[in-house]
């Protein structure tokens, strides 16, 4: 395993976190990597955009008149605020799907501040509040237009999960067969791809003109200029995957298990990245060090992601105890 970054409390090296990373260009090819890009990986929420396009590819955003917000939150992993609630309880409505037919475990929202309200106030967990909601109500459209009936949608089988991996295979260049499935957290089918694949599909949704599927190059264009006109629907306040998709020039989306990918529109790659131990905790110092690396020329964005998560490490005290350091090197 390549070492992607060290963990200091004092002077004594205490964690080491392990990883890989791909890096490829518009063709398709590895342009610089970590560690093993043909690895078999699971892209946990990481697939989430790419899990949406059918509803774009079908019309079914159209169909239902779902706004700009109800869509990009069907791509990302919502922490529960008050306006993250609002458009799925929006979806629900427009589609006459019952909130029990999410078959998720209610939930708390990830968000602090709206937790915190809620716990004072006594209001119970709700299945719309789980950060997967959005997927899973794209996966139930795409059930009923396929079969009439949206309940199966979570099933491996289900035509709807058949028609999902069908476009990821479209966008990430690996073959439909060869696509791995397992049980997501939430219940649902998760795709493993190389990481190759996976930074392939990134660099498409940024650079659509590189999909030769004319609907499909057409809901990418779409999906990823909403994701970046509205970021926190793909979080929320305060959060990673909301702040790197304010720069314009960047998509991207993180999934459990340390998984990221993203891509970069101007200059016209895809990145993908797994932590092998499952933290998230390095995200922003590995993707800052992976664009200067790649010689990013927007000084402002390395700003943000320097200070978002600084590598100082604080106690509970917010005592300067540590830091973190990355240690890799692309090639």
């Amino acid at each position: 395993m390549t070492v992607l970054t060290h963990e200091y409390r004092g002077a004594i090296l205490e964690n080491i976190h392990c990883g890989r990373i791909c890096v490829v260009d518009e063709s398709c090819r590895i342009a610089a990597s970590v560690g093993d890009a043909e690895a078999p990986t699971y892209c946990r929420s990481a697939s989430k955009p790419f899990q949406t396009l059918p509803v774009i590819i079908y019309g079914l955003d159209k169909k239902y008149g779902l706004t700009e917000r109800e869509l990009t939150i069907m791509a990302g992993s919502h922490a529960g605020e008050d306006m993250h609630l609002e458009a799925i309880l929006g979806i629900l409505e427009k589609t006459g799907i019952p909130e029990d037919d999410l078959i998720m475990r209610p939930a708390f929202p990830a968000h602090k501040q709206t937790y915190e309200r809620m716990i004072k106030n006594g209001a119970p967990p709700r299945k719309s509040l789980h950060n997967c909601a959005g997927k899973h109500l794209a996966a139930m459209m795409l059930a009923r237009m396929l079969t009439g009936d949206h309940r199966d949608y979570w099933r491996p089988e289900c035509a709807a999960q058949r028609e999902i991996m069908e476009w990821i295979s479209h966008i990430s260049s690996h073959p439909v067969d060869e696509i791995g499935v397992g049980v997501d957290g939430c219940g649902v089918p998760v795709f493993a791809l190389p990481l190759r694949c996976m930074a392939i599909a990134f660099m498409r949704l940024a650079c659509p003109d590189r999909i030769e599927i004319p609907e499909l190059s057409a809901a990418a264009a779409k999906l990823g200029s909403l994701i970046n006109k509205h970021p926190l629907m793909m979080r929320g306040t305060g959060f990673f995957c909301s702040m790197i998709n304010e720069d314009a020039n960047i998509v991207g989306k993180g999934g459990a298990e340390g998984v990221y990918g993203f891509g970069l529109r101007k200059e016209r790659l895809g990145v993908s990245l797994k932590n092998e131990d499952g933290t998230e905790d390095t995200w922003p110092i590995v993707i800052a060090e992976i664009l200067r690396q790649l010689e990013y020329g927007d000084a402002a964005v390395l700003a943000r992601l320097d200070g978002f998560k600084p590598a100082v490490k604080l106690n509970d005290n917010d005592t300067e105890v540590g830091y973190i350091k990355t240690v890799f090197k692309l090639r």
